[in-house]
């Protein structure tokens, strides 16, 4: 038969002849068959598994009931690797670790298991070429799962093959849809002449040509359908062919033949293929002894192999998964549970406990105390090794199990925030009605709807968010002090968020709330935030400086968990950017994303770079930022979530790329129509109006910087609505609309006079430059430059040497106007600014300077990725450490850094 399942299939192994190949070569491959049951899949693997001669061999085959156990399909294929492990860095060599059981004492985290495992696959590949193959993997833990497609998608130069077969259609919607998107093959049914040759040889010689033609009609070409009917076909179906048609689907009735093949055997045997099909690792010890308890004797196993069902060796095989599936539902619920009863009982505890509970959840016919505090345990396990959804899924049939409602309810809550966690909004929703069965007590109700609130956030951060945080909140505050304050503080974020819509009012009730409920003593940094914030939404921008500067001292002690670091460092950068505080605004957000990286938060990872690029972007540094811009871009496609755009918006814009950043712009407002994120237009417009500032078209600035904070109808969120005031103050200077534009002054000097540093001044100061009469405006102007020159702030304070040298060409000085427009040209041009940059040549064309638009810019052929990878190895960074910021192996590294030494003609790092 292994033969024969090849018949038909040149094209699917031609592709899997070039996959080997290709691999061999030192470039990797990957490809997903997909295919309905019984149609070759396995026979294919078989045949590459064959064909990779030389090839380590790396073999997983998921099993519908594991779907729940953490990293159970990660286990099969990488533990035989675990020679290599002590070649991972040491956060990736201890997440791997956690994840396969190998007693590491760190937590996990699922982003750094899958770059842990990406490192493990390439440094396995430097010894031989590697083949990974992976069957059923619509059945694969999710967290397995996620992890080989994470690999997947990032391998490159190594001799690596992934093949992975995947059944459609697939029943669980998630089932295999992790892999879409990478390389894949069809495997259709074979052709009606391929169909009919493998029938006949399996079929007597002289049966009519009126059945051939039925089976091939009806089968559609599949070839476990031709290899199985025949064998369960009645007497009047092979009559000639007069039976009537099925109208069953195909798989249905392949299961059918496979359950009536079942049924005729002796009960020893079904007994015996029940327990194998119930015992998921094909141990043959383990189902031995399990079949001892069950009182079979050795004929039983003879029986069942004899009926060409299972093959015992070295591992029990079924002959088809169908088989497994057709042996477990065809057995009575309590024939089902009696048998895991008997694997719980023989499996060992202390060996493998969360197979131990998984065996006896499936053996209660009934709530059972004991069983769901055993799967509670098994669920804590499985988050020690970051197996969240498998955690959610654990818990959730612990839930099942328990009659206790108090306890049920704390389970259903356990349970809501790992699925919560684990991205299951669905699953968390239904969790969280479970909860509320029974009735609940006010803490119970307010943690019930806090978790609501919290999803609604993650879901769409759209205005609704708000208001559920604060009802949350104030049910909270008589029972719980420090959640309820969080979910003030949260509120304020979630508002920030949603924009102007529901910026004033949820805003304004959570910090009228957050003043009644008095901060712990000691008070946390998260408090000392929260009273600050009460105190500008209630009190006004300058009442509230000394309280935020105690907060900011708060988040900027060396002392500061992680935890905490992780939850708010965010929104502290944020409000280090409201009060102007710009050194401050960089250590923080170097930390959290320092924080997010040790820990491997891939959902903290894109908004941890994307306030670090906004850094850079406001030192000049915009190579620096394009890179953090490109990495959040690849962070998010690795893990499947909606890439924040803001960072490269902020560097398409001070580079003045007009298409690049209308079209980001674009994305930013659809953000607010699909999710509610009701900021995404703010951000867009004051991006517009910096770039239309730039590029010296002052009317369309002046309308896109109006529109970024005219829907804020009381006092404006910290940041970019306020940066947009200064925007609006050069826009409107600029057109001769004087009123408009000292309005807009008014109203931006009640910011920076608050907070006072240089950052604040020097805007304050150029900004007043714009406006003043020509008897005041240089002094304006000259402590504009002072104040940004004693900052990092290099756009901003060439953007004061560039409007003080059209102020002075205007004046007729075209010798100092030269001066200072030379100065913002070479700094602009320095920092790729070209929108500003062009500007400053224009008026410098004006006063007879010829002005080269190319002078100080560096030219390469290099790509992104590799300039990336050039900037990395500057900043002193090893291989893998390039490799864990990229997502990439160190052998896709050192492929790259090839190609860069041979562009650029260097030998070795120091030169690059």
């Amino acid at each position: 038969m292994t033969g024969e399942l090849i018949l038909g299939r040149s094209r699917e192994c031609e592709a899997l002849d070039e996959l080997v190949v290709a691999a061999r070569g030192g470039e990797s491959r990957v490809l997903v068959l997909r295919g309905e049951p019984g149609v070759g899949k396995t026979r294919l693997l078989e045949y590459v598994t064959a064909r990779a001669r030389g090839f380590r061999v790396a073999l997983a085959a998921s099993v519908q009931s594991e779907m729940e156990l953490p990293y159970a399909g990660l286990h099969q294929l990488c533990a035989p690797m675990t020679d290599r492990l002590d070649r991972l860095p040491p956060g990736q060599h201890d997440a791997v670790g956690g994840a396969l059981g190998l007693g590491s004492t760190h937590t996990p985290n699922g982003f750094l298991v899958a770059l842990g495992v990406l490192g493990l696959l390439s440094e396995v590949a430097r010894d031989q070429p590697l083949l990974c193959v992976v069957d059923d993997a619509q059945w694969m833990d999710r967290a397995s799962m996620q992890t080989l497609a994470f690999a997947a998608r990032r391998l490159h130069a190594e001799s690596v093959a992934l093949v992975f077969a995947v059944r459609t259609p697939v029943e669980d919607p998630s089932g295999g849809a992790d892999l879409v998107g990478l390389p894949e093959l069809r495997v259709e049914g074979l052709s009606e002449r391929d169909a009919r040759t493998l029938l006949r040889s399996v079929l007597p010689a002289l049966w009519d040509e009126r059945v051939i033609r039925r089976f091939v009609a009806e089968s559609r070409g599949n070839p476990l359908a031709l290899l199985e009917l025949p064998r369960t076909a009645g007497s009047v179906e092979l009559a000639g062919g007069f039976g009537l048609p099925s109208t069953q689907p195909l798989e249905e009735r392949i299961e059918r033949a496979y359950v009536r093949r079942v049924d005729g055997l002796p009960r020893r045997a079904r007994e015996f293929l029940l327990a194998a099909a119930v015992e998921p690792t094909g141990d043959p010890a383990l189902l031995r002894h399990a079949t001892d308890r069950l009182g079979l004797d050795g004929d039983a196993a003879g029986e069942a192999e004899a009926a060409g069902l299972v093959k015992i060796g070295d591992r029990v095989r079924f002959f088809h998964p169908m088989v497994r599936s057709a042996v477990y539902w065809a057995a009575s619920a309590e024939e089902r549970r009696r048998t895991h009863r008997v694997l719980a009982d023989i499996t060992d505890p202390a060996a493998d406990p969360d197979r131990r509970a998984w065996h006896a959840a499936h053996g209660a016919a009934g709530p059972d105390e004991s069983v769901a505090a055993e799967l509670e345990r098994s669920a804590g396990r499985a988050q020690a090794r970051g197996g969240v959804a498998a955690t959610a899924a654990l818990l959730a049939r612990a839930v099942e199990l328990t009659a206790d409602p108090a306890r049920r309810q704390d389970r259903a809550l356990a349970a809501a925030h790992a699925a919560h966690e684990a991205g299951n909004a669905e699953l968390a929703l239904k969790l969280l009605s479970l909860a509320e069965t029974g009735g609940l007590d006010d803490l119970r109700r307010g943690e019930v709807e806090l978790a609501r609130a919290r999803i609604a956030f993650i879901s769409d951060r759209g205005s609704e968010a708000p208001g559920l945080l604060l009802r949350a909140g104030a049910r909270l505050a008589a029972h719980d002090a420090a959640l309820a304050r969080d979910a003030y503080l949260e509120v304020v974020n979630a508002a920030i968020f949603a924009g102007p819509r529901a910026h004033d009012e949820g805003q304004y009730q959570a910090a009228k709330a957050a003043r009644l409920l008095p901060a712990p003593q000691p008070p946390r940094p998260a408090d000392l935030l929260l009273d600050g914030l009460a105190v500008r939404i209630l009190d006004g921008h300058t009442t509230a400086v000394p309280s935020l500067r105690r907060a900011l001292r708060a988040f900027a002690d060396p002392g500061l968990s992680p935890a905490e670091g992780l939850r708010w460092l965010w929104l502290i950068c944020v409000t280090a950017v409201g009060l102007w505080d710009h050194e401050t605004m960089s250590l923080l957000a170097a930390r959290h994303l320092r924080l997010a990286r040790d820990a491997g938060q891939a959902t903290a990872l894109p908004f941890a770079l994307t306030m670090r690029c906004v850094v850079h972007v406001l030192d000049g540094e915009l190579a620096e930022a394009d890179s953090l811009a490109e990495e959040v871009q690849t962070v998010a496609e690795a893990v499947g979530t909606a890439a924040p755009i803001y960072g490269a918006l902020f560097v398409a814009a001070w580079r003045g790329r007009e298409t690049e950043c209308v079209e980001l712009s674009a994305r930013a407002d659809e953000g607010a129509e699909l999710r509610g994120e009701g900021v995404g237009p703010v951000v867009s417009r004051w991006a517009r109006a910096l770039l239309y500032n730039g590029l010296g078209r002052h009317e369309e600035a002046a309308e896109a910087a109006d529109m970024a904070s005219r829907e804020y109808s009381s006092q404006l969120e910290m940041g970019i609505p306020v940066w947009a005031l200064a925007e609006y103050v050069e826009a409107t200077a600029r057109t001769g609309s004087a009123e408009l534009a000292a309005e807009a002054f008014g109203r931006l000097a009640e910011s920076t006079r608050a907070s006072g540093t240089d950052w604040a001044s020097g805007i304050e100061s150029r900004s007043r430059a714009l406006l003043s009469d020509d008897a005041e405006a240089e002094g304006h102007y000259r402590r504009a430059l002072e104040a940004l020159g004693r900052t990092r702030l290099r756009g901003e304070a060439a953007r004061a040497h560039l409007v003080y040298g059209e102020w002075l060409s205007r004046s007729g000085r075209r010798e100092d106007a030269r001066e200072q427009l030379r100065t913002a040209h070479a700094l602009f041009t320095s920092m790729d600014m070209q929108g500003f940059a062009h500007r400053a040549a224009r008026e410098l064309t004006t006063l007879g300077e010829t002005v080269s638009e190319n002078a100080g810019r560096a030219r390469n052929d290099l790509t992104p990725k590799e300039l990336q990878i050039v900037r990395l190895v500057r900043e002193g960074l090893t291989n893998p450490d390039i490799g864990a910021r990229l997502l990439l192996s160190p052998r896709t590294v050192e492929w790259h850094l090839r190609n860069v030494f041979g562009k650029l003609g260097a030998t070795s790092r120091t030169q690059l």
